[in-house]
């Protein structure tokens, strides 16, 4: 193929870009769901009076569905087919949606997230698929810095857009948003895409999944149930936590004896696919766990608005969307053991401003912290997994990009748990005011009165106490805050030890298109 040829191949028509735009829409209502619900935490914990460690699990439910899902969605389009399957994930994600909006309880909305989770998990490895199919292997780098930015407003207009919702109207309508969205996706979907014809594939893995998802729930729903529990020997902690844990490390040494099995550990034999996914499993455990703390900071010990609070967080999107076509050119050119470590270099210099929170921290710091951290996050993750899948054989990438995919959403369940967790543990360590209990009889302290008197002052009217008690409170919350964000930048920190042993110079690509001697390159999906 000629130069020129190459070149003229390589421009977007419009046919592809109309494809483009059904995937965009699909990705775009998937990801801002997970940023408005960020948001939307606190609101919880006051609606269903619930603890933050249990409202955490709207986050963890849907990340672990999302795992569960996106090793089945690359069998089920082969079986039923790619445009077929999407729109089913559509209507999946639509309804669950819906379904939210009409939860009574705590409980409910976390089953509801889960089926939304579902939904979700399948768009982006689907939409992945579909665009890769209508661009060709060697126009997807092209087509993935044009996704890219839009795909970018999600982190930033979410937690604007739910913080909006929320104040206006109600909590409900950042589910309910979802109807009209997913209704003209579906309809663009069906007009858009072009018909497949699905072709059986090899066997889905059951009893792995089996294996797998259930282990990591359970696992979990222990770690999350110790903070109201007080102590591991807690029956509602060991026991789910012993079931599950026995039930992953069944299923690692299960996964090497079936030929198609749902993870496929044998991959890790290949040394910078293996270093790749542990730089990007700490990283995520660090990053998106306390992520979801950053505004829940705002609005309980700062008292913000659920706009303002979505307002103040629109930096970090802001500052990836910078970076990140960046990083992807770069990631063509230069070695990512050469880029990456300078990228969390910005990372862990913002994350360190929020281990010394206080109820009086500038918000022109954190703002500044937090674009500094995006521009760092826009250089990482997507960098990481394109080096990770390139040394990979051609007919190992869809089960490369699979692993490195779940594990991502693992990692981000993990730290959703673990620092939430850690964050309860905190504040019930605050002092009991005495005599004073809340209207179930429970006994108030003082970080809880002063977090919840931010958003409602009439409470004070209720349990009239001195302001240097509240002040007290607000100082043991933020406390609480900077203690638990010293644990992510310890991980973070702790992220630099696999990415010293990223590739430092170029290697020969495997993934060779067709025959034709070109470079095919991965499709790495983005986590959400």
């Amino acid at each position: 193929m000629t130069q020129q040829s190459v070149a003229t191949s390589n421009k977007l028509d419009a046919a592809v870009l109309k494809v483009a735009g059904v995937v965009v829409l699909g990705a775009i209502m998937s990801i801002l769901d997970v940023t408005v619900v960020s948001v939307a935490l606190p609101t919880f914990q006051s609606e269903f009076g619930a603890t933050y460690a249990r409202v955490a699990w709207t986050m963890t439910g849907y990340t672990l569905a999302l795992a569960t899902v996106i090793p089945l969605s690359g069998w089920a389009a082969d079986r039923f087919g790619t445009k077929r399957l999407y729109m089913v994930a559509l209507a999946l994600f639509t309804i669950g949606s819906g379904l939210c909006a009409t939860a009574d309880s705590i409980g409910e909305l976390i089953a509801w997230r889960v089926v939304q989770g579902l939904g979700g998990g399948m768009l982006m490895p689907l939409g992945m698929t579909i665009m890769t199919r209508a661009a060709g292997p060697h126009r997807i780098g092209r087509l993935m810095a044009v996704l890219g930015i839009p795909m970018l407003l999600g982190p930033i207009g979410g937690p604007i857009l739910g913080g909006w919702l929320i104040d206006t109207a109600s909590w409900h309508w950042i589910f309910l948003i979802n109807l009209p969205i997913g209704v003209i996706a579906l309809i663009y979907a069906q007009l858009a895409l072009p018909k497949d014809n699905p072709e059986p594939s090899e066997s889905f893995d059951f009893l792995g999944m089996l294996m797998l998802s259930p282990g990591l729930a359970l696992f979990l729903y222990g770690v999350s149930s110790l903070p109201e529990a007080g102590t591991v020997r807690d029956n509602k902690v060991w026991l789910p936590m012993l079931v599950g844990a026995v039930l992953v490390v069944s299923f690692v040494f299960y996964s090497f004896r079936p030929r198609h099995p749902l993870l496929d550990l044998r991959l890790f034999r290949n040394r910078n696919l293996t270093i790749a996914t542990v730089t990007l499993f700490v990283f995520i455990i660090a990053f998106m766990g306390a992520g979801l703390l950053f505004p829940s900071y705002f609005l309980q010990v700062r008292g913000e608005s659920t706009l303002t609070a979505g307002l103040l967080m629109a930096p970090q999107g802001l500052g990836a969307m910078l970076t990140m076509p960046i990083a992807g050119m770069l990631a063509d050119k230069v070695p990512v053991g050469r880029t990456v470590p300078f990228a969390l270099v910005l990372i862990a210099a913002g994350f360190f401003t929020f281990t010394q929170v206080d109820p009086h921290t500038s918000y022109w710091l954190l703002c500044g912290s937090l674009f500094v951290m995006g521009l760092g996050m826009g250089g990482t993750m997507m960098p990481i997994m394109t080096s990770a899948l390139k040394t990979l054989h051609a007919a190992e990438v869809a089960r490369g990009s699979t692993l490195v995919n779940i594990l991502q959403q693992i990692g981000g369940s993990v730290g959703a748990a673990v620092m939430s967790v850690i964050l309860t543990s905190k504040l019930n360590g605050s002092e009991v005011i005495p005599g004073v209990t809340d209207p179930s009889g429970k006994p108030v302290t003082q970080a809880g009165l002063a977090i919840a008197a931010q958003q409602r002052p009439e409470l004070l009217q209720q349990f009239p106490v001195p302001p240097s008690l509240i002040e007290r409170g607000l100082d043991f919350a933020a406390s609480s805050f900077a203690t638990t964000f010293w644990v992510g930048f310890a991980l973070v920190l702790l992220t630099f030890i696999p990415a010293a042993f990223l590739p430092r110079r170029r290697e020969p690509s495997h993934l060779l298109d067709g025959g034709t001697g070109e470079e095919q390159r991965p499709t790495p999906v983005p986590i959400h």
